[in-house]
């Protein structure tokens, strides 16, 4: 590990940071988050919007409020995203059948034809970052950030 003393000659050794590993995490993890930004953006797609869109794609029709819980963002929030997809004619938003007050969010046929394709491009872009990993490096580093995760408990989608 190397170590830093400070300017003022202090005997508290200070950490460069590298070397702490959540620099090492976040560095690669901008690196791959906006690749995938400028493969997204070239669909008219931002990242919050492809994660709500990939969202929707496994369910018929699915609650603001239970989108904004599984994406850990506000209601507000999903709102806005909502806001933007049924103006680009990928989502459409529905009074809830069961209840009259309630609306739903559903991708429309655009949406569902759009969300394999833009699923090629984060397979695409997840290639291009990690081809310097052998499969099996790679699967290590998964199972190892999966146990992270579990740890934790983090349930919420990066959107950012």
């Amino acid at each position: 590990m190397e170590l830093t003393i400070d300017p003022m000659n202090r005997s508290s050794p200070v950490p460069a940071l590298t070397d702490h590993l959540g620099y090492w995490l976040r560095l690669v993890s901008n690196h791959v988050s906006a690749g995938f930004a400028r493969r997204l953006e070239r669909h008219g797609v931002t990242v919050a919007e492809w994660v709500v869109l990939r969202e929707l794609l496994d369910v018929d029709a699915l609650a603001p409020s239970r989108l904004a819980d599984r994406m850990g963002m506000t209601r507000g929030a999903i709102s806005k995203l909502a806001d933007r997809l049924v103006a680009k004619a990928l989502v459409d938003r529905q009074d809830d059948p069961q209840d009259g007050r309630a609306q739903t969010l559903a991708l429309t046929a655009a949406g569902r034809r759009l969300v394999p394709r833009l699923a090629r491009l984060a397979d695409a872009n997840d290639a291009a970052f990690f081809a310097a990993l052998a499969s099996r490096e790679r699967a290590t580093v998964e199972a190892a950030l999966r146990k992270v995760v579990a740890q934790h408990g983090l349930k919420h989608r990066p959107v950012d």
